[in-house]
């Protein structure tokens, strides 16, 4: 049997909504009905309308029932032929990275020559459950045999039993917050309050400037409203940062530097990107903005051992970067997302105590990241993968960009993006 080289994957774009705070203008909208608009800007960008493509890959961290067939149900409310099969992916904060390296993979293997990967995801409309015990009940009421029987279950009915059960913003295993574990690896690693302002204030401006010079004008479709993302503040300074009080890791005050404004808000919104073999671009007409080469996942042990919650790309990025040849510093750009800006400054220190150089913070988010944005949880990946490939493709030379994604349950996700 004859196994073909592994082809090239090239980014040819990206498409997403504009993030918007929870409980806001997409208060309405479900995760399909994010995903269904994120994929209809990108079918009608690169005018796909009709196309069979080789697969739609996308999910969802906070699921309904419901959205069993998240993605394939957003190819069938879309322009695209409904012959194109998609299927669902999750893996927390990472899910949209993800996907692109699925879809990639299946790219690179030659069993598909084209492919749209991504995520969405709204806390506004988060799964509300049937209490546990509630549900006991139905059950048993469920069992019975006759109308009285049935009855009799469902006396057992108590007020309490029709409280929902709320999704917990906590790791199930520790039964702490994401903020609260990044509070403690802030601590570990003596990351400073101003620095954090700093960056978030930096990933403001950046934005702002972003949105400003016309960068995101073919990559972000107007939605419910809203042009641009809602959590933006283009005037946000490290001085008025300074003045907000801490939130996580409050248990000790003279420790606390984590604040609404250098945390990402819960964010709803969608995004997607469209990949496809050197082949199919050139027959479409299409200039690939980059090329995604390698990835890295890890986990660490959070719960037993000594490692933060987010500070799995601290160990992704060292062997990306071994398998890769290459050092942390051959890098033009880097795009590292900000669930927080303490867990940014941590995994920066994490790498140069491995070694690593320090990276150069004026080719880092240069377009602004997650605190400007928002975090809708499925989206960021995509939403990264579009954006560094399209910096790339601005410098008009040849380049390179790493991307570092934290997720929940103690897991990264890397990739490198290079433009030829």
């Amino acid at each position: 049997m004859n196994i073909p080289a592994p082809r090239r994957v090239a980014v040819i774009g990206g498409s997403r909504t504009p993030f918007a705070r929870s409980d806001g203008p997409y208060a309405t909208a479900s995760n399909q009905d994010l995903l269904t608009a994120a994929l209809g800007g990108l079918v009608e960008r690169y005018g796909l309308a009709g196309e069979r493509l080789g697969e739609f890959v996308a999910g969802a961290v906070l699921k309904h029932s419901r959205d069993f067939n998240l993605a394939r149900e957003t190819v069938l409310g879309s322009a695209l032929d409904p012959r194109t099969p998609a299927y669902d992916i999750q893996q927390a904060c990472g899910t949209g990275l993800q996907a692109v390296i699925a879809a990639a993979n299946k790219i690179a293997l030659g069993a598909v020559d084209s492919a749209v990967a991504g995520g969405s995801d709204t806390t506004s409309d988060a799964p509300l459950g049937v209490n546990d015990d509630l549900r006991r009940i139905l059950l048993a009421a469920r069992r019975t045999r006759t109308t009285g029987a049935r009855l009799k279950a469902l006396s057992a009915v108590r007020p309490r039993h029709l409280v929902p059960d709320i999704p917990r913003n906590a790791e199930p295993r520790t039964g702490l917050s994401m903020g609260e574990h990044a509070a403690r690896t802030a601590r570990r690693w003596a990351v400073g309050r101003e620095d954090q302002d700093r960056l978030a204030a930096t990933s403001h401006q950046r934005l702002a400037a972003a949105y400003e010079r016309g960068f995101l004008d073919d990559l972000v479709v107007p939605y419910r409203g809203l042009t641009r993302d809602q959590n933006l503040r283009p005037t946000s300074t490290p001085g008025q940062l300074a003045k907000l009080k801490p939130v996580f890791g409050t248990d000790d005050p003279a420790t606390a530097t984590m604040t609404a404004g250098n945390s990402t808000p819960l964010t709803d919104g969608a995004a997607t990107v469209l990949l496809a073999s050197e082949e199919w671009a050139r027959e479409h007409g299409f200039e690939p903005l980059a090329y995604l080469t390698l990835y890295e996942t890890a986990a660490v042990d959070y719960v037993d051992g000594d490692d933060g919650l987010l500070m799995a790309p601290a160990y992704a990025v060292p062997r990306l970067l071994e398998r890769a040849g290459l050092g942390i510093e051959d890098f033009d750009l880097y795009e590292i997302h900000e669930a927080f800006a303490s867990q940014v400054l941590a995994t920066l220190a994490a790498w140069e105590d491995q070694g690593l150089s320090p990276l150069d913070r004026s080719r880092l988010n240069v377009a602004g990241s997650s605190l400007a944005t928002g975090h809708p949880f499925a989206a960021t990946g995509a939403r990264i993968v579009a954006t560094l490939a399209k910096l790339l493709a601005e410098r008009e030379a040849p380049g390179r960009g790493l991307i570092s994604v934290c997720a929940a349950g103690g897991q990264g996700v890397t990739a490198i993006l290079e433009r030829p």
